[in-house]
């Protein structure tokens, strides 16, 4: 085969990472005398590391997660003791694999979303898993639209191609009936196909009567996250009120 014709090849392949690539690998081969194992394997993890990196770009763009919620930018310090316990257990992803729920409880500026939307950001970037972030009551309005034309199994099916949903502050949400019903319907749908849910909520499992007009669908719900599912706890006082202590501190 002439080397004029490796491009083709590359081209017809699909490799284009091998193929902007492989010039620049055969002089360095060359200069530092490289056996074609060597060259071989820079090449293909070129392509495979370039194509990992367009995978989780595209996995970040759909899953809706705020862009500065990072475990970078957490300060561990500022979390509960529990939460802090769990990261690195949570970070593996295996509740996810498993399809466990998680459920995150605090009063408003505990840091609830943040955690979770940092740990979803983790799990996207180095176990390439399906995160959907959706706040309650866009989900609602979603599954509204959709039982309203008569969509509903298919918009539920159609959230099942994620690994994991975020729903976040579920306790804003003041329900009604049809509402109740799109959101059992979820719940029912994720736990049956063995998916998981991450929910946050201001409420706890025992003040839920607040959100679910109907008692029922309240226990319903609530007994399928606690099934295969953890409770994150997060305490203390909220972290914007800390911080504006601070600033009348330091002025």
């Amino acid at each position: 085969m002439s080397t004029d014709a490796l491009p083709l090849f590359l081209r017809a392949l699909g490799l284009f990472t091998m193929l902007r690539e492989h010039e620049a690998a055969i002089t360095r081969a060359e200069t530092d005398n490289w056996g074609y194992r060597r060259f071989l394997r820079h090449l293909a993890e070129t392509e495979a590391n370039t194509r990992l990196a367009r995978r989780v770009e595209r996995l970040l763009k759909e899953s809706g997660l705020p862009a500065n919620e990072t475990l970078a930018a957490l300060d561990p310090a500022k979390f509960s003791p529990q939460p802090r316990r769990l990261l690195p257990t949570l970070r593996s992803g295996e509740f996810v694999r498993r399809g466990d729920s998680l459920c995150a409880f605090g009063l408003p500026g505990t840091g609830k979303s943040a955690f979770v939307c940092a740990l979803c950001r983790d799990l996207v970037e180095q176990h390439q898993l399906k995160v959907l972030f959706q706040p309650a009551f866009k989900l609602v309005t979603r599954l509204l639209v959709a039982k309203r034309d008569l969509q509903l199994p298919a918009a539920l099916t159609k959230l099942n191609r994620f690994d994991v949903i975020v729903v976040d502050d579920i306790s804003y949400i003041t329900q009604t009936v049809e509402e109740n019903d799109v959101l059992f319907a979820f719940f029912a749908e994720r736990y049956e196909r063995q998916k998981s849910v991450i929910v946050t909520s201001n409420l706890v499992y025992s003040q839920w009567g607040q959100i679910f007009k109907n008692s029922m669908t309240a226990a319903a719900i609530i007994d399928r996250l606690i099934h295969h599912g953890t409770q994150l706890e997060f305490e203390g006082e909220s972290f914007r009120a800390r911080a504006a202590k601070e600033r009348k501190r330091q002025a």
